[in-house]
């Protein structure tokens, strides 16, 4: 009697649990759909910048690539939200389905005839049924990564040897190695903090290679990635130059123009200036 009256209690407590999954994945619709949607706005903001003078005005004018870093600020703040969703109810889940599961074992031990060793395994909340085994309630998520040196965001040890690696091997001259090590970190680490740095670098390589082309790429993702980062007004500048380099002298000129409209006191900024007369921008 007693294990009637309290299952039929946890029942009722249990039967909102199949929305909890639904809402777990449209969290992971919705994470999905604002990952394509931040990636879709970095492919146009390279468009737009490689696409020269024209392409802006059409655009609407420089204040373009403002309205872009705006919505991209936002699709970050809501893709953390929703990350923040998803472990909470994982967290909610998790603590539920432990705690039915630890009385149902108290309540067996309470009731004659009942075999604690033959109790059917507590399915979890939300879940199919029966037949999942009872989770541990996973650990709050911290708020930021731990500051170590200096206030740098702590990284796992693989990430940061692989990343040493190729700054060895630039700092070395074996450029080849250190494009690809960089390139094999963005592609293998892509949410680290360092993966802006491995784009740059991968652009100093590339350079180094005389690769014009692949370097002005890999500035260009360092820019878009993080276009208000320490690396952004030297990507961007650098980005300018290559497009110069290779002839492409109207998208050079509105490129560089907007190292200084972006970030006037760095030193690039005059760098950009003096290149740009160089280039006879007007």
């Amino acid at each position: 009697m007693i294990r009637a009256l309290v299952l039929s209690a946890l029942l009722a407590a249990a039967t909102a649990a199949p929305a909890g999954a639904q809402n777990a994945e449209t969290l992971a619709d919705l994470r999905s759909e604002l990952t394509r949607l931040a990636q879709d706005l970095q492919s146009l903001r390279g468009e737009l910048v490689a696409g020269g003078q024209s392409a802006m005005q059409a655009a609407g004018g420089t204040g373009a690539l403002d309205r872009m870093n705006a919505m991209e600020a936002e699709i970050v703040r809501l893709t953390a939200r929703t990350e923040e969703l998803q472990n909470r109810i994982d967290r909610v889940v998790a603590d539920g389905t432990n705690r039915i599961g630890d009385l149902e074992f108290r309540i067996c031990e309470l009731e004659e005839g009942c075999d604690v060793s033959n109790m059917p395994i507590t399915g979890i909340l939300g879940g199919s049924g029966g037949g999942g085994a009872a989770v541990p309630a996973p650990a709050p998520a911290p708020e930021a990564p731990a500051p170590v040196n200096g206030g740098a965001p702590e990284l796992a040890v693989s990430e940061q040897a692989d990343f040493d690696r190729a700054k060895a091997a630039l700092d070395g001259g074996n450029y080849q190695a250190a494009a690809d090590g960089f390139a094999d970190f963005a592609n293998t680490y892509p949410g680290s903090p360092l993966t802006g740095d491995a784009h740059f670098l991968r652009g100093e390589a590339l350079a180094g290679l005389d690769d014009t082309s692949g370097a002005a790429r890999a500035y260009l993702d360092a820019f878009s990635g993080a276009p208000d980062g320490p690396r952004a007004p030297a990507a961007l500048f650098r980005l300018g130059a290559a497009l110069g380099l290779l002839g492409q002298v109207q998208e050079a000129c509105v490129t560089l123009g907007e190292v200084p409209r972006r970030f006037p006191s760095a030193p690039e900024a005059a760098e950009a200036v003096t290149t740009m007369q160089t280039l006879g921008c007007q």
